[in-house]
């Protein structure tokens, strides 16, 4: 199983979240964040006044999936967090080692 987290622009939320609903995915959990990256915050043309280090807000995306379903998971949030422009995010995949559902004591796969 993999624990795949996505930092996206607030903007992108409804599209990735109808994209992952559309292929399946059967729950995800959405956290409101700000930070910064590489650019720290700022766009391009900001980059040349740096005074300081702008946090941006954020949406982050956590989706428990099934090895099989990690690349398409994946291509799902490329394509719907995609606009061209600094700070689209970034995708982070982990492996976990197990998953219970605490209602039924059901794990793993059958867990998701």
């Amino acid at each position: 199983m993999k624990l795949i987290t996505t930092i996206i622009q607030p903007s992108r939320l409804d599209q990735v979240r109808d994209a992952l609903l559309e292929m399946g995915v059967q729950g995800m959990t959405i956290t409101e964040v700000k930070g910064f990256g590489r650019q720290y915050g700022h766009s391009e043309e900001e980059l040349t006044q740096i005074k300081g280090i702008d946090f941006r807000p954020k949406v982050k995306i956590e989706i428990l999936v099934s090895n099989y379903q990690t690349d398409a998971v994946i291509d799902a949030i490329l394509s719907a967090s995609y606009s061209g422009q600094v700070g689209d995010g970034k995708i982070y995949v982990a492996n976990i080692e197990q998953v219970i559902r605490t209602r039924t004591g059901e794990t793993d796969d059958e867990a998701l």
